[in-house]
């Protein structure tokens, strides 16, 4: 396994659980401007060292989401911004290119200090 991208939540939206609710959170690093940072779960700015690719792996503290589709502008704006929409459908394609989509599973509790990692298996 290697790591490509580690960082630490610094913030959580007052809106996130609205998104959680529909199975889906968005992260962006701390430039997210203030008006997207109710809607997001902003994190520490970290280098994306390669590109997320399906069969990957997304780790949110402990549990370990596979990753099922990547938008096409997903890992841009994961290095520029270290944004994405993140879905917990399952789906093979993303339905916007900003998205990343992850197995269908229980979404853990995001909390201010929770660890994202997104890590190759391969």
């Amino acid at each position: 396994m290697k790591t490509i991208y580690q960082s630490r939540v610094t913030e959580i939206g007052s809106q996130v659980g609205l998104f959680l609710e529909e199975k889906m959170f968005i992260l962006f690093n701390e430039s997210a401007p203030a008006d997207l940072r109710d809607v997001a779960i902003v994190h520490t700015h970290c280098s994306l060292e390669e590109d997320i690719k399906v069969g990957d792996e997304l780790v949110i503290d402990n549990q370990s989401f596979k990753i099922t589709s990547v938008g096409s502008k997903a890992n841009e704006t994961m290095r520029d911004l270290g944004h994405t929409t993140v879905a917990l459908n399952g789906s093979s394609e993303s339905e916007m290119p900003g998205t990343i989509c992850v197995e269908e599973k229980e979404i853990p509790s995001i909390n201010v200090s929770s660890q994202l990692i997104f890590r190759q298996l391969r």
